[in-house]
């Protein structure tokens, strides 16, 4: 890909690659739009096949951010961080504090926190070489986000079904959960705990198998877990799962779930609309992690603070679904209107106020 054409065709500030040889770290740094304040995002660790694969993941994830962070109402910027290697058999102290220090010659215009493939311990040992780190194990820090992320997507979930089921409770509702990891567990608990009826699935079977054996749920191939008939498929693993040849086999009312980056492409978006299916935007709704690392950042964090933050993702649903319904959009370019209408409030404000 032409990497700077691209770049600037969306509005990227920089993308970083940093190599260590001693560790044999391999990692790409992309802050996409600071306008709002520094850039917050996850480290994630993936065995890519491809440099070019590693650089359209931090890209797009970064851009996410931004949008994620905006229409959260955070003061902060979009960014992302991918290391590349297999998180199981390449994952060491060095190359995480080698990587610490690249974060840390940003001088604060780039946060990292934990994100698919690292671990709160993991982010300890990045500590040791940066301050720009969030979501440590040690007191008075954010610790793992995940369960929170579950929390928003539980409350943004229930959001989408009152618009469209007519009722806010899930409660007899059958819902199709795509990964069982962090955030599917979490979800699943509250999900259980309201009565919802869940089918799931996850490519480590034995995941699938502790949500089946603490929650009741039904399990399914992972194969077939977007075409089960259920109210709500709610995706909570990995991006582009919505796509040309899943869509067409979608068997549920609403789409809503964790995973970033659902939308393989924007017209996924538009065929979505066009089917009658409502799509709850991946960042909306699974904006409670960042919402909870965010928190540390006034200084001593606060759990009962972030959470009651996390809730308010139910009325940030309800916005980005009454403007598309306003203005006849789908829900995936009401959402980036909710955003970019915020950076630009605040982008003229910076012109306003700069020195001249």
């Amino acid at each position: 890909m032409e990497i700077l054409t691209y770049m600037t065709e969306y509005g990227y500030e920089q993308l970083i690659a940093c190599y260590d040889r001693v560790s044999g770290l391999k990692a790409l740094i992309a802050l996409h739009n600071t306008t709002l304040g520094p850039a917050l995002g996850g480290c994630r660790m993936y065995p890519y096949q491809q440099e070019d694969d590693a650089i359209v993941d931090v890209l797009r994830l970064a851009k996410g951010m931004t949008y994620k962070n905006a229409a959260a109402g955070l003061n902060l910027g979009g960014g992302k961080s991918v290391i590349i290697g297999d998180p199981r058999r390449d994952k060491t102290e060095a190359l995480l504090r080698a990587f610490g220090r690249f974060v840390q010659t940003l001088g604060g215009r780039y946060y990292t926190a934990e994100d698919s493939g690292t671990s709160v311990e993991d982010m300890d040992v990045m500590r040791s070489e940066t301050d720009y780190v969030m979501g440590l194990s040690t007191s008075g820090s954010s610790g793992d986000p995940s369960p929170v992320t579950a929390f928003g997507v539980w409350r943004g979930m229930k959001a989408a079904a009152g618009e469209c089921l007519g009722d806010e409770s899930l409660r007899g509702r059958t819902i199709a959960l795509q990964g069982a990891g962090h955030v599917g567990f979490s979800l699943a608990q509250h999900l259980a705990e309201e009565g919802a009826r869940l089918v799931v699935a996850d490519v480590d079977g034995t995941k699938a198998e502790r949500v089946a054996r603490e929650f009741g749920a039904e399990t399914v191939d992972p194969a077939v877990i977007h075409a089960v008939p259920c109210d709500i498929f709610s995706p909570n693993a990995l991006g582009a799962v919505l796509n040309g040849r899943t869509i067409p086999e979608l068997k549920c009312r609403i789409v809503a779930g964790g995973a970033n980056n659902q939308l393989a492409t924007e017209a996924d978006g538009d065929e979505l609309e066009r089917r009658g299916i409502m799509y709850v935007p991946d960042y909306i709704i699974n904006a409670g992690g960042v919402i909870n690392v965010a928190d540390e950042m006034q200084g001593q964090y606060n759990r009962d603070r972030a959470m009651k933050k996390a809730a308010a993702i139910h009325d940030n649903v309800r916005r980005v679904l009454a403007i598309a319904r306003q203005e006849g959009i789908p829900t995936y370019l009401a959402a980036d209107r909710l955003a970019e209408d915020r950076i630009a409030r605040i982008g003229q404000l910076h012109q306003m106020y700069m020195p001249r």
